[in-house]
Parts: structure tokens; C-alpha cells; sequence
């Protein structure tokens, strides 16, 4: 997913509280391009000091919570928060998006996580199999 659709998704789930919809449903001409500004205005970009070698809780709008942690060379192991079963996964960032991908099983997940400029809780929107899947909320967690 792009910059623009990734944007685009998360202003309209989070503007309107209303679920996520596909690239091809989403209607930008009807925004308030003032408001879409204020929105981003309250983003921020994400760098490496933000994901190399750090934790993160990650939540989903399905009630799944799990730890993710960041190793500087691009690799990521991801836990259930209560049972620590593992998985493994890749990250990097690009324009300011840190892009995401988690293998389970036969499953594919990928996400691109935008960053929020006023508290470390970042927003993402998340793929399974190349299908839109879920609204995610990652906090990032102080190291010791």
C-alpha cells in the first residue's frame, strides 16, 4: 500500500470512527482538505531510533494484543502477550512509514504504521493475504 491510500485510511477510520474501506471505496473528493491537514498535523514521521531495537505493544480492533520487538537489523519477533507464543516478521521504514510483515502459518500479515506526533501511540492499517484485515493501535514501550 502507498502513502497516499495508507493516509487516506487512517484519516477516514479515525476522522469518523467508521470502519476501514477498501482503496476503491474511499471517496477523497468529499473530504475537507483543512481537516485532512490538521489530521496529518498531528502525525509524524517515523525514523530508526523509533523501531531499532525496541518494544512495542500491538492491539487490534479484533481484541488481539501482542508485544513486538524491533531488532536494528530488520528482523522482528512477535509474541502473544499472555502465552508468548512466537512469531517472526520483518520491518523497515520508507518515507517516514514504518512497513511491517509477519508471517503465521500459511498467513501473511503486513501493515504501515503512521506515527503520532503528540503521545507514542501509532495508528496502522493492516493486511491478511493481501486482504484489508484490521485498524491497529501500537504503543511504543519505555526502555528500562
Amino acid at each position: 500500500m502507498n502513502k497516499a491510500q495508507l493516509l487516506s485510511q487512517l484519516y477516514i477510520r479515525e476522522s469518523s470512527g467508521k470502519k476501514l474501506v477498501l482503496p476503491t471505496q474511499m471517496i477523497m473528493d468529499s473530504v475537507d482538505p483543512i481537516m485532512f491537514q490538521e489530521w496529518q498535523n498531528r502525525k509524524r514521521e517515523l525514523v530508526p531510533i523509533d523501531a531499532a531495537d525496541t518494544h512495542w505493544i500491538k492491539t487490534c480492533t479484533e481484541g488481539y494484543i501482542t508485544e513486538v520487538v524491533f531488532h536494528a537489523d530488520g528482523t522482528l519477533h512477535e509474541y502473544r502477550l499472555f502465552d508468548r507464543f512466537e512469531t517472526k516478521g520483518t520491518w523497515f521504514l520508507a518515507d517516514g512509514i514504518l512497513y511491517v510483515e509477519i508471517i503465521k502459518g500459511e498467513n501473511r500479515y503486513s501493515f504501515g504504521v503512521v506515527g503520532n506526533a503528540n503521545v507514542n501511540i501509532h495508528s496502522a492499517v493492516e493486511h491478511k493475504n493481501g486482504e484489508l484485515h484490521s485498524y491497529l493501535k501500537l504503543a511504543q514501550v519505555k526502555p528500562n
